[in-house]
């Protein structure tokens, strides 16, 4: 049996529409919350629920002003592929990770949390600077950061997550939403700062 090119074209094309949305950065960034902080509740009076205001402040939060300017009209879509309207919700999704950072530091939250929020931020932060010049791949940078994340805190079995950036990574190309180097450099820059600044932090 012959497959149209066009069909297989359109079948690859919608599957990675829903790669992009299942491996969003907001998805990503609040499952990892709720893992890390269902692993600091391992400690003897330690709470399994302290990664559901990380998760707020870092991941629903930032969505919701994303989506609140995509209503407006302000935004395209909330992938934001105008590489020009990126920077403002970045340095808003920066502010209300700080702000859910120092919180929970008041709050007692404990120190896995607070590390995650930490080199979250510094993500942010650096995407946020690059996006000033060049649209590197905020989808691969979380992606890439939590298989990193993880490993820290489990092991090298996290690293069975990997075909899943590869996946993210293309996804994106598909879509034209990025270049392969884009989404190469976005992913290497997620994993060398979730790789460095979590464990040295937690």
């Amino acid at each position: 049996m012959v497959v149209d090119e066009g069909v297989r074209d359109d079948a690859l094309t919608r599957l990675a529409r829903v790669v992009s949305e299942v491996l969003a950065p907001a998805v990503l960034v609040a499952v990892l919350l709720l893992v890390v902080g269902w692993h600091a509740g391992d400690a003897p009076g330690v709470s399994r629920w302290w990664g559901l205001p990380g998760a707020l402040f870092a991941a629903v939060i930032p969505l919701g002003y994303v989506l609140h300017g995509v209503r407006r009209g302000r935004l395209t879509n909330h992938h934001i592929p105008e590489r020009a309207d990126r920077r403002v919700p970045l340095l808003f999704g920066t502010a209300s990770l700080v702000a859910g950072l120092l919180l929970l530091v008041v709050l007692g939250a404990p120190q896995e949390v607070l590390a995650l929020l930490g080199a979250g931020g510094c993500g942010l932060a650096v995407f946020a600077l690059v996006t000033h010049w060049w649209k590197m791949s905020i989808h691969a940078g979380v992606a890439a950061g939590t298989v990193a994340a993880l490993t820290a805190v489990y092991g090298a079995v996290a690293l069975l997550g990997v075909p899943f950036v590869l996946l993210g990574c293309w996804a994106r190309v598909r879509l034209t939403a990025h270049t392969p180097a884009q989404v190469v450099v976005g992913a290497l820059v997620g994993a060398l700062i979730a790789g460095t600044v979590f464990p040295l932090m937690r």
